[in-house]
């Protein structure tokens, strides 16, 4: 076993599994995700402390843990089709495409888009796209989708994502004002128009951007 396969075990066992998380296809997928991959070179050492870290076009690359909770809380099971809101470096995207059918991933920062893609490529997760645009309008043309996670916390849950979902879908994002505390909430669509709240914690993410979400500022 390698350095990197080491530290990946480790934070597997201690800040995930030992955080609580049960899920046995979430604890598999993060153990086999080479998360210093998702990271620049000089920062792979770091790759698996439990903390966000810096990655490219000013963003960040959220903690293992919180990737781990999210995933768990949508309920990714192998045949799904998930779709990703803020891609950021790939990683979570990897980590649902290790038990998902499909996973669709959207980025706002073409720098970011690229790159991702790149790593996919590169990695053989040949089961995911993905597309430079808007998040907050989702990706209409593949859905229904199972699961959907959203990486950066809007005013509310714009319903245009609610209607994306499969019935029996999951929805997890945070909503709150940006820079600040937010809720980590679950949705899950009953029916047609029928959704479930359930709301998961206090979170801290970027704001989502966009037209359904904050309006960026000049």
């Amino acid at each position: 076993m390698d350095e990197f396969s080491r530290l990946r075990a480790r934070m597997v066992e201690r800040q995930i599994a030992g955080r609580g998380i049960r899920d046995r296809h979430v604890l598999d997928a993060m153990t086999s995700v080479p998360r210093e991959a998702f990271v620049e070179a000089q920062l792979g050492q770091r790759a698996y402390d439990d903390t966000p870290l810096p990655i490219e076009a000013g963003q960040t690359i959220s903690q293992p843990y919180i990737v781990a909770l999210m995933i768990e809380a949508a309920g990714i099971r192998p045949g799904d089709r998930a779709l990703e809101i803020g891609a950021g470096s790939g990683y979570a995207a990897a980590v649902m495409a290790q038990i998902a059918e499909a996973v669709f991933a959207i980025e706002r920062h073409e720098e970011l888009a690229r790159i991702a893609a790149e790593r996919m490529h590169r990695l053989g997760y040949h089961n995911v796209a993905i597309r430079l645009a808007d998040g907050s309008r989702g990706w209409p043309e593949e859905a229904p989708f199972d699961a959907i996670l959203v990486a950066a916390s809007g005013p509310h849950v714009p319903d245009v994502l609610k209607h994306q979902l499969a019935i029996g879908g999951r929805l997890v994002m945070p909503v709150g004002e940006p820079h600040g505390v937010q809720s980590l909430m679950k949705v899950v669509r009953s029916d047609g128009d029928e959704f479930t709240r359930e709301n998961l914690g206090a979170v801290r993410f970027v704001p989502l951007l966009g037209v359904h979400g904050w309006q960026e500022r000049d």
